[in-house]
């Protein structure tokens, strides 16, 4: 069944009787959409109390017509939220949430509004970089935020029957990925697939895992890292899944050809300011350094593969050859 258009006269009225249970006696204002992210849709509105004080607030809400599941499913969003109120990883409050009756009345969650901007660094044009202390202080931070993340347990905030994701199951789905893919978009990888299977490494214990952290995915406000958002492929897993992929967007090496903002922090030193927040040493990186760039470019492939079938250009994997690269050089075979 394809997406269909939001109910939005419906949300609203869903989105009243939750917060007139936070907060009695208040009023709703206009339901906003907000530009960004592609596996639910988002809007920001604001809901005024009773005593006349405004709080601004964002509505996640799955597609209609689509079964909420995997990065789609934003109740699953909510929990990890949720579990992670109060323990020093910095996330938006929710509010509520409604289960709606899928795939028709699709499901929703109301979170507070977290101020800041969103974006990557190294990705800016010139002409609009950040300050170069900006750019430590975040990234540094980012670092931090990323060790107090991987030290939560996930027995102790109620996440213990997540499933866990295996080595082996992370490299088998960017290798399926591939496959799927057409011939001269995977041309060139598969050397870098068997290396990967031959050599995975002993899983650590599993942590939550963000899936996609780095500074375009945090709100920030001058030096300052105020929230984490953007959580729709979380997960229980390696962490060093998670801080490879953080440090490759943070430092992609020259294989990668990409730019490095000023002020940006070597990957030495983000990695004591993750270990210093997390409170233990990361051992063997290499591996996961090199599965991460794989995992970019099965990703870009996957993207160009559907976007040739909707008869739409895409570049998305004019950087494989070079990640590919990397990866081979990070794992010893070229």
């Amino acid at each position: 069944m394809p997406a269909i258009p939001i109910d939005e006269t419906d949300l609203r009225q869903r989105t009243e009787t939750l917060l007139e249970e936070v907060s009695p006696g208040g009023a709703l204002g206009g339901i906003n959409p907000l530009q960004g992210g592609t596996s639910s849709i988002t809007y920001w509105s604001t809901w005024t109390a009773a005593s006349g004080e405004v709080e601004k607030v964002v509505l996640k809400v799955a597609p209609a017509g689509l079964d909420p599941v995997k990065n789609r499913d934003v109740l699953r969003q909510a929990r990890v939220l949720r579990a992670l109120t109060g323990t020093g990883v910095p996330v938006p409050r929710v509010l509520g949430e409604h289960a709606g009756a899928p795939p028709e009345i699709p499901p929703f969650f109301i979170m507070s509004f977290e101020t800041g901007d969103c974006v990557e660094p190294n990705s800016l044009p010139e002409d609009r970089a950040l300050p170069a202390e900006e750019v430590r202080s975040r990234e540094l931070r980012a670092a931090e935020i990323l060790g107090l993340l991987h030290q939560v347990l996930p027995g102790e905030v109620g996440l213990a029957d997540e499933p866990e994701t295996s080595l082996e199951a992370e490299v088998s789905r960017w290798r399926d990925s591939f496959a799927r893919c057409d011939e001269d978009l995977r041309e060139g990888t598969e050397d870098v697939g068997e290396a990967l299977v031959a050599s995975i490494p002993p899983i650590g214990a599993t942590v939550l895992m963000h899936g996609d952290f780095r500074l375009g995915n945090v709100l920030s406000h001058g030096h300052t890292v105020e929230s984490v958002i953007d959580w729709e492929i979380w997960a229980r897993g390696d962490a060093r899944v998670d801080l490879a992929w953080f440090l490759m967007m943070a430092n992609p090496d020259p294989d990668l050809g990409r730019r490095i903002a000023e002020g940006m922090p070597g990957n030495a030193e983000l990695l004591r300011a993750y270990q210093d927040a997390r409170g233990q040493q990361v051992a063997d990186l290499e591996w996961f350094a090199a599965l991460v760039r794989y995992k970019q470019a099965a990703a870009g492939a996957l993207i160009t593969r559907n976007a040739r079938r909707r008869a739409q250009d895409s570049t998305t994997h004019d950087n494989n050859p070079r990640l590919m690269a990397s990866a081979r050089r990070l794992l010893g075979i070229g």
